[in-house]
């Protein structure tokens, strides 16, 4: 067996994080377009209000609605970048007699814009502004077709620690 140099190292572990971050952003877009193993389907509001079904009102948490019983709840991801949604956001969730899933922001929490830098470790995204690391969601770098490096403006909540940022926009 040959012996492995450090470059070869290297490129492996790019490799890896790449073939990651394609994962990650494959089952994000998979669950954007069926839902997850919970859901028949996720619709955004523009469907159609369901004429009956059971209503669930909750927090985002930057990736899902946390309901009062604790529960999960998917948020898709191409609705959470578009929304520009951050933790603590207040979020009505309709669940149709025939499984659709139709969101609604009841209550968006104070916010406040911060500019930082678009970084990836270890197949996911962030945004370093002010000595903080911020995740954000694969969906939102694809939609503002953001770069590793690329200065981007987001939004995080005014009050409290936030470990999510929503992307608002990529500063040329």
């Amino acid at each position: 067996m040959a012996d492995i140099t450090e470059k070869q190292l290297k490129t492996l572990k790019k490799l890896i994080e790449s073939a990651e971050t394609n994962l990650a952003g494959a089952k994000e877009l998979l669950t954007s377009l069926i839902g997850s193993d919970e859901t028949v389907s996720i619709t955004e509001a523009k469907a159609g209000v369901p004429q009956s079904g059971k209503v669930i009102e909750g927090a985002f948490d930057g990736q899902h609605m946390i309901g009062p019983d604790g529960k999960n709840y998917p948020v898709p991801a191409n609705y959470a970048s578009k929304s520009k949604l951050v933790q603590g956001d207040q979020l009505k969730l309709i669940i149709g007699d025939d499984g659709t899933f139709i969101y609604k922001q009841i209550g968006p929490v104070e916010r406040k814009k911060l500019i930082g830098t678009l970084n990836l470790k270890d197949g996911a995204y962030f945004v370093e502004a002010r000595g903080q690391e911020y995740h954000v969601l694969f969906a939102s770098v694809t939609y503002f077709k953001a770069q590793p490096g690329d200065q981007v403006t987001m939004v995080i909540p005014d009050e409290g620690e936030a470990e999510w940022a929503a992307i608002e926009a990529v500063i040329g």
